[in-house]
């Protein structure tokens, strides 16, 4: 025994939070031999787990280091050491194989973008992964989408059926390799080759000559769907408008911006104006699409993004992106491979099936996706970075819980937008974005996420929260799981996720603007204040309520909001000429002014509904093809104008007993005076924001005060809209008042199985 080992100490050390997966054991490896240390690491059910034995000083120094500056992908949540007795045995460090028992602990991390390194390889041609589509390592691949089970290793993912030749498998048993246990790591002789398809399904080019024929087709005018991570994209090229306008043909989306992918950050800056933080997250490991202001002439064609100021860019996150790219010469159009609103394609015979019909060719590889994920979509604006869509590259990395959940617990979220969060002690998980729950597809995804994600993370639910509709699909689901259910209402659900990402319990004064979510009333709330905490909320203030003539109709017309809040602003008469203005159908707007006026139509009090209205009067859109899309054409028309020297248009503020009322009445008359006076429609877009973000400010002010509160949590969809949270948050902040705003979790109805769940972990 040597002098060093006389005075050695032994540590049990469990490392937990997203570290499998992303080198951590080759890490914890690498620093013990350099400190001299004896001992091994293991994955486990729970994360990482090793026992190291050498001074005390080294020890406390890999426990730093363990701490302070883990691998890049890592994000370490807990690092305990408990003392052992000292072994006499062991003369190395080693790793040794994952142990599977117990239930899964550790988060599977998320999957990231080709390194450079990786990119380096590809673009050597004496490379042995010269120009291979699939080159990754230990720090960047797919993860989250080829996981099957954990703990996270090669048989537990999709690349079981690939057998590693010598020199893969050489690098992955080698601890000093980048790609010592590299889940998918493979090369052009042992790993998934691309091929060629005609939609028909024949196939007529593998590996290099796919991809050169699949570039050729793009160079063409024609549409490619590509399979990416987490699903297959339909590809054209974003500078001919032939083929943009092609593409918007066959997906059947008329409006609906498309996301453009360029090769790096200066092609980004040529189409958009990005700041340090929006550069900053489009060249984050996670690859979101970025959505910012599109530069004057930007060399994209008119149809990517119709009438819109801002594109959204995103840069390759795989090695066959790049390549692929590189070939056309041209930024590209990649938007989700699915007809409109169904979810992403992710097999190849599902692709074949929905995508054949859409596209040209198909150019896709024997890798199979495990669990489809759509791209992340992020918003730059005001130095800061909103999540609008919480998918590939952010899922499946956990959040803290403000309070820890009694039970395991599944939250299914509502019907928009669908996400499931699963919630086990204090680590709260979300799933991918999934869509909206109208279509038997996205319900039978929806299906598999909550199978997906409660089996990676270890959940088996003890009860199941929900939203308060009765008719979503997603509640009729919970109520088939056979578990105790805690319905959470919308509103509510929206400010609990504000307070989760936060790490909040509240309580707060929270401001809940979006389309529509059912009341305990019975009513659709849409435009509430509310004092709220985890553990509930009280209804202290909302907008006034008006028809929602046609119900689910008002939303794809706004036409019929803008008669609605006519008849209350003016009257019958103005409401019957403004219909008469919006659509030209007599007998429609007769039954529409009507029903407006009767008081058999549903109410609502939406903040969504008011921007619809607003929108139709100002003729920026009487009829939607996507949803929101009259309030987003009408923030860009209100964008056009610098806020400095705006009108603000009044909105009236009543007290109801204890209840504060917000009047947009006497908004919409001047609105709809101003359009009859000529007034440009961008100052009257912009004046209807003024008004409205002061008017909720005012009285959010009012009533945390009247309540004792210093902090406003911002959510709703509305809340997407950067001029009206500019102008509500800063009133606010000029009050005193701390503002809550989102950043990780999205505003919209992404957000509300997050906040479902936060609930139910305090109840």
């Amino acid at each position: 025994m040597t002098d060093i080992d006389r005075g050695a100490e032994r540590r049990r050390v469990r490392v937990t939070g997203t570290v499998q997966g992303v080198g951590f054991r080759p890490f914890v490896y690498r620093h013990a031999v350099a400190l001299g240390l004896t001992g091994f690491v293991l994955n486990d059910s729970e994360g990482v787990l090793l026992e190291v034995e050498g001074p005390a000083e080294h020890l406390d120094e890999l426990c730093r280091l363990l701490v302070e500056a883990p691998p890049p992908l890592a994000r370490v949540t807990g690092v305990e050491a408990t003392p052992l007795p000292p072994s006499d045995d062991e003369l190395a460090f080693e790793i040794v194989a994952s142990s599977g028992a117990g239930a899964p602990e550790a988060p599977v991390s998320i999957d990231t973008a080709t390194c450079q390194a990786c990119l380096a390889e590809v673009e050597e041609p004496r490379d042995r992964r010269h120009r291979y589509p699939f080159t990754n390592c230990t720090d960047c691949g797919p993860r989250y989408t080829i996981v099957t089970a954990v703990p996270y290793d090669r048989p537990a993912t999709t690349m079981a059926s690939f057998t590693m030749c010598g020199r893969c498998q050489a690098e992955y048993d080698d601890p000093t390799d980048r790609r010592f246990h590299a889940q998918p790591n493979a090369c052009p002789a042992c790993g998934p080759s691309l091929r060629l398809c005609l939609p028909d399904g024949t196939t007529t080019e593998f590996g290099d000559a796919a991809l050169d024929a699949a570039a050729a087709l793009l160079r063409t005018g024609a549409t490619v769907a590509v399979k990416g991570l987490g699903g297959f994209h339909l590809a054209c090229d974003a500078t001919d408008p032939d083929a943009v306008a092609l593409l918007r043909r066959r997906k059947a989306r008329d409006d609906k911006p498309f996301a453009v992918l360029v090769g790096d950050l200066d092609a980004a800056r040529a189409l958009c104006e990005l700041d340090d933080v929006a550069a900053a997250a489009l060249c984050s490991p996670g690859r979101p699409i970025v959505l910012a202001p599109r530069r004057p002439g930007a060399p994209v064609a008119p149809g990517v993004a119709p009438g819109l100021p801002d594109l959204g860019v995103l840069l390759p996150y795989t090695a066959l992106h790049h390549l692929l790219l590189a070939e056309v010469g041209r930024p590209l159009v990649l938007t989700s491979g699915n007809a409109s609103d169904e979810p992403i394609a992710h097999t190849d015979d599902d692709a074949l099936a929905r995508l054949g019909p859409l596209s040209d060719a198909l150019l896709t590889h024997d890798r199979p996706i495990h669990i489809r994920c759509d791209d992340s979509v992020v918003r730059a604006s005001g130095g800061s970075v909103q999540v609008v869509r919480r998918s590939r590259g952010m899922v499946p990395e956990p959040l803290v819980l403000p309070r820890p959940a009694r039970r395991p617990l599944l939250a299914v979220g509502a019907e928009l937008k669908s996400t499931i969060t699963v919630a086990k002690a204090s680590t709260l998980t979300v799933s991918h974005h999934i869509g909206d729950l109208e279509h038997l597809a996205a319900h039978q995804s929806f299906l598999q996420a909550i199978d997906h994600l409660c089996h990676l993370a270890g959940v088996r639910p003890e009860v199941v929260a929900h939203d308060l509709h009765p008719e979503y699909l997603s509640t009729k689901i919970a109520a088939e799981l056979d578990l105790p259910a805690i319905p959470v209402q919308h509103h509510h659900a929206h400010i609990a996720s504000c307070l989760a990402e936060h790490g909040r319990a509240g309580p707060v004064l929270g401001i809940a603007f979006d389309g529509t979510g059912l009341g305990p009333d019975g009513t659709l709330w849409g435009g509430e204040l509310l004092v709220a905490d985890l553990d509930g909320y009280q209804r202290v203030g909302h907008l006034a309520p008006v028809a929602l003539p046609g119900g689910a109709a008002a939303i794809r017309e706004p036409w019929r909001m803008a008669v609605a809040w006519a008849q209350v602003a003016l009257g019958a008469d103005a409401a019957a000429r403004v219909g008469a203005s919006l659509d030209g159908d007599p007998a429609k707007v007769a039954a529409v002014t009507e029903l407006a006026t009767s008081g058999r139509a549903p109410t609502t009090t939406s903040a969504g509904r008011l921007f619809d209205a607003v929108a139709a009067l100002l003729g920026v859109r009487s009829t939607v093809t996507y949803e929101a899309q009259a309030a987003i054409e009408l923030e860009a028309l209100a964008r056009s104008r610098p806020r400095a020297g705006v009108a603000t248009y009044p909105l009236e503020q009543r007290w109801l007993t204890d209840m504060l009322v917000l009047d947009p009445a006497p908004l919409i008359a001047t609105v709809i005076g101003e359009r009859e006076a000529g007034t440009p429609l961008a100052d009257v877009a912009a004046g209807f924001h003024e008004g409205l973000g002061r008017a909720t400010a005012a009285a959010a002010i009012e009533l945390a005060d009247r309540h004792r509160l210093d902090c406003v949590a911002l959510s709703g969809g509305v809340f997407q809209n950067s001029r009206l949270t500019a102008i509500v948050a800063g009133a606010l902040a000029d009050a005193g008042l701390e503002v809550l705003t989102h950043h990780r979790v999205p505003c919209n109805d992404g957000g509300i199985s997050v906040g479902q769940a936060a609930v139910a972990a305090a109840a």
